[in-house]
């Protein structure tokens, strides 16, 4: 396992803005910007959070729950989480470790 890998995870829904962008697009434009090793914005066809709120697809309009995931080392994720501060829309973050098993070598990717 390498040494200090983490899994952030952000938490919001699409229909969150941040001026007149996508909290999700902020964010992960965000991530790469800071030269994350990578992120995935994950759509999940059912979540509700502290409001109890049921997120789902409607058909007018999307308000369905998302998962950004992003890997990188603990300091840089921590680091990282601290400029997401300004942005209102995103609900639970949470850290993990995790265990690299294949892909890219992140310990040597150029940042």
């Amino acid at each position: 396992m390498e040494n200090g890998m983490k899994l952030l995870r952000i938490y919001t829904d699409e229909a969150a803005y941040f001026g007149d962008r996508k909290v999700f697009e902020v964010v992960a434009s965000r991530a790469r910007d800071a030269k994350m090793a990578g992120a995935t914005v994950l759509r999940a066809l059912f979540g509700f959070g502290r409001s109890a709120h049921q997120h789902r697809r409607h058909l007018l309009e999307d308000d369905q729950s998302l998962v950004i995931e992003i890997v990188d080392d603990d300091a840089r994720l921590r680091a990282f989480v601290a400029e997401l501060a300004d942005i209102s829309g995103i609900g639970l973050m949470t850290l993990e470790a995790v265990e690299i098993l294949g892909g890219d070598n992140m310990a040597e990717t150029d940042r």
